[in-house]
């Protein structure tokens, strides 16, 4: 018979299985940040830097005030345990991942599914492409501007130069990879073999259909339970291989169907997720944050309606430009329109709504968990404008 959980045990599981409810308040060290990245599988890259570029925020919501250099040394420094590569969106992920999504490389020379523009510039600029690796191979690692090769093009993939859609059909192609990161978040990239461990290079290409699984599994167990959409966003694989790898795990007891009250479609759980009875958290949580980015599932689980509106005119915001819903206990309770305004030193709440099941305690909790965000980007404090249902009580609470 299939497992039923009640909504509620499916939120706590995935919270558990997301890394919330632990301790924040002691020293981070480089293998406990190393560890929550395998843990989540994937880091989304993002270069919005209103308050602090995304990729940084998971550690903070999970793990407290880190130091963020450490997330830049497992990232791009000398002895990494991170590449990037576009997984969830572009994303940070462990090495060990690295041949699981090579025939996503595959897919991008051959054109398959949402690869074939890419793959077209590659069959039609093949030599191109071959002077562009030589280049890299002669003068060592570069940026798509220090290339300086090809003209600059107009309209077609944002108007990128030939340089550009070089290196980063190479980048998506497996044949380049970044090297580091500097100035306004500019890749660097360089040759897979100067940048990747040895032994990454030389692990042999798994089969399509067992790295799908190995990834599907990745996908499980970071989100503890969840349903098939869910699991194919993780990685955003294609509907019938997804299909297809779930029912092989299914069979091989990797996976386990269960029912969720409440949820319309079958669901899977992770057989070693946690089910917590209580999770003690709180946090605040990028719009990308592994927990949130796929807005049906969240509104499914949270009872939350989330939607980016960095791209929507100002006057047609509901909540704000750069929206953090906090999560309190279980619950999503509250969301903030913050701002790091680092010219005056302080960390804006442009805007702060409360959920309709918001307590007395939600002000209080959210104004602790600004004074920590506030300390760790290295501002001074924290100032709340009196825009939002919540404004007043976290004036007060701050």
């Amino acid at each position: 018979m299939k497992d039923t959980l009640t909504a509620g045990e499916a939120r706590r599981i995935a919270l558990a299985a997301q890394g919330f409810g632990g301790a924040r308040d002691g020293a981070v060290n480089r293998r406990q940040l190393t560890k929550l990245v395998e843990r989540l599988g994937v880091v989304q890259l993002d270069s919005v830097n209103v308050v602090s570029r995304t990729h940084y925020l998971p550690a903070f919501s999970r793990l407290g005030a880190y130091p963020r250099e450490l997330l830049e040394d497992i990232a791009w420094g000398a002895k990494r345990p991170l590449f990037e590569y576009w997984a969830h969106e572009a994303s940070l992920l462990p090495l060990a991942a690295q041949p699981l999504l090579r025939w996503r490389m595959h897919d991008a020379r051959e054109g398959v599914g949402a690869w074939k523009g890419i793959a077209r510039f590659i069959r039609e600029r093949r030599d191109f492409l071959d002077t562009v690796l030589q280049e890299f191979g002669r003068r060592g690692p570069m940026s798509a501007s220090e290339l300086e090769l090809g003209a600059k093009g107009a309209g077609g993939w944002w108007g990128w130069s030939q340089g550009k859609l070089a290196t980063e059909s190479l980048f998506w192609a497996g044949e380049l990879t970044t090297a580091t990161r500097r100035g306004t978040f500019e890749r660097v990239y360089d040759l897979p073999d100067r940048v990747l461990p040895r032994a990454i290079v030389e692990t042999p290409t798994p089969p399509r259909d067992e790295a799908q699984r190995q990834l599907l599994t990745i996908a499980a167990r970071a989100m503890g339970v969840a349903t098939l959409r869910d699991l194919r966003d993780y990685f955003r694989m294609g509907v019938e291989e997804t299909k297809a790898r779930v029912g092989e795990l299914v069979e091989a007891g990797s996976l386990l169907p269960v029912s969720v009250k409440g949820w319309r479609e079958p669901a899977y759980l992770d057989p070693a997720a946690r089910r917590p009875r209580r999770i003690e958290a709180t946090a605040l949580l990028s719009p990308f944050d592994n927990l949130i980015w796929f807005r049906e599932r969240t509104e499914r689980m949270f009872g939350v309606r989330i939607r980016l509106e960095i791209y929507t005119p100002a006057e047609k915001r509901t909540h704000g430009y750069y929206v953090l819903p906090f999560l309190e206990g279980d619950a999503l309770t509250a969301r903030v329109d913050l701002k790091a305004d680092r010219k005056a030193g302080v960390l804006l709440a442009q805007a702060s709504h409360a959920e309709p099941w918001a307590s007395a305690e939600t002000p209080v909790k959210l104004a602790a968990e600004l004074r920590l965000m506030a300390g760790w980007l290295g501002l001074e404090g924290v100032r709340v404008e009196p825009r939002g249902d919540l404004a007043a009580a976290l004036a007060d609470a701050v």
